[in-house]
Formats: C-alpha cells, sequence, structure tokens
C-alpha cells in the first residue's frame, strides 16, 4: 500500500503528469460551467421521437432509487480505487472529459424528444450539469450507461470489471424500464465508452 501512495507522490514531481492533471480539472470546470447553458439549447428545441418496439413493450415504472444505487456507489469505488492510483486518475478523468464532449456532439447531431412515458430521474446531483430545470431531451446516447461502463474499462482487476459491467448492464435495462432513454442510447453508449477510455488511456501514457 505505501509504495501505491507513494506513487501520487513521484507522478506529482513529473511536469507531464502536473500538466495533464491540472489541465483536465480545469476543462472538466469549463465543461461544466457549459453545460447549463448548453441543456437550457437542447432542451428548447424540437426533436424527433423514435418508434422504440422495446419501450413499447415495457411498462414506465419509477426505478429512480435502484439507479442510484448503482450509479454513486461504482462511482464512488473509482474514487477510492483512483487515491492509490495516479495513471488510473488521468485515464478516468480525460476519458470522462472525452464522453461528455463526445455527448455533447452528439445530441447536438440528433435531436430527440423524450420517450413516451418518460418518468423524470429524480436526482439531487441533477443540479450539478442541469441547474434547475428538467432536462429530458440530453438522450443520444445515454451518460449513466456510458459512464459505468467507462469505470469498468478504467479498472484493472478482472474480478471488479466483471462487477461494474454487469452493474451497467442492470443500469441499461433500469433505464429502460423508467422510459429514460431510447434503446438505441443504452445500446450505444458502451461502444463510445471504449473510444473514450481509449484516448484517455492515450493520454495518460503521453
Amino acid at each position: 500500500m505505501q509504495s501505491k501512495q507513494a506513487a501520487w507522490r513521484f507522478a506529482w514531481d513529473i511536469p507531464a503528469f502536473r500538466l495533464k492533471l491540472v489541465s483536465g480539472l480545469l476543462c472538466m470546470a469549463a465543461i461544466i460551467f457549459y453545460l447549463h447553458d448548453f441543456f437550457q439549447f437542447i432542451q428548447g428545441r424540437n426533436g424527433l421521437i423514435l418508434h422504440d418496439s422495446v419501450l413499447r413493450a415495457i411498462p414506465a415504472i419509477d426505478v429512480s432509487p435502484l439507479i442510484f444505487l448503482i450509479l454513486y456507489p461504482v462511482s464512488g469505488y473509482l474514487i477510492w480505487r483512483i487515491r492509490k492510483n495516479s495513471k488510473l486518475c488521468i485515464t478516468a478523468l480525460w476519458g470522462y472529459i472525452f464522453l461528455c464532449l463526445g455527448r455533447m456532439i452528439t445530441i447536438s447531431l440528433i435531436p430527440l424528444n423524450p420517450p413516451v412515458g418518460l418518468i423524470h430521474l429524480s436526482d439531487p446531483f441533477s443540479v450539478i450539469f442541469y441547474g434547475d430545470n428538467l432536462i429530458t431531451k440530453d438522450l443520444f446516447f445515454s451518460g449513466h450507461t456510458a459512464t459505468i461502463v467507462l469505470i469498468g474499462l478504467c479498472l484493472e482487476g478482472k474480478r471488479e470489471k466483471y462487477i461494474v459491467f454487469t452493474a451497467a448492464l442492470v443500469l441499461g435495462i433500469l433505464l429502460l424500464v423508467q422510459h429514460i432513454h431510447y434503446t438505441a442510447d443504452v445500446i450505444a453508449a458502451p461502444f463510445f465508452s471504449y473510444l473514450f477510455w481509449y484516448l484517455g488511456k492515450t493520454v495518460a501514457k503521453i
């Protein structure tokens, strides 16, 4: 454990690491600052309603507590692992930056109206990204699913990867049960996650 903790001290002595960490945190702060205006813009525009046979076959049920029971413990576990691994921190940080930017691009290019029967996800932390407004059109691709898959890709142990990927599968199903996303949003998310994980890993290696 001592050597793992020391890795952070050694990493901080490397100028390239400090640059990647500080610039990443600044980029993340800028994204959070801009997201409120971005989501206001996409919420105000009109989009397409997809004909989703999977959602039509599932009655909409509020499963918000179950979604949070998966999302936040998994996110907390990543933070716990980061405290022992400086390289994991850079990979996850930049991977998530690319994820946020990627979602902004795809959401801008693919305007969608929310699925029929959508039940709003009551997230106490959504104010960080959405402000006080109800946002329902941030659809393609699923940010919740992509985030959990990204975490699984960043982690190194086979067992923890298996657990997190299983959690991502359950989370994706729950999002469909609550009609928060279209099926395409959830299915596409892991493919984008792999791309963003690869980019984040590349930044960590430079």
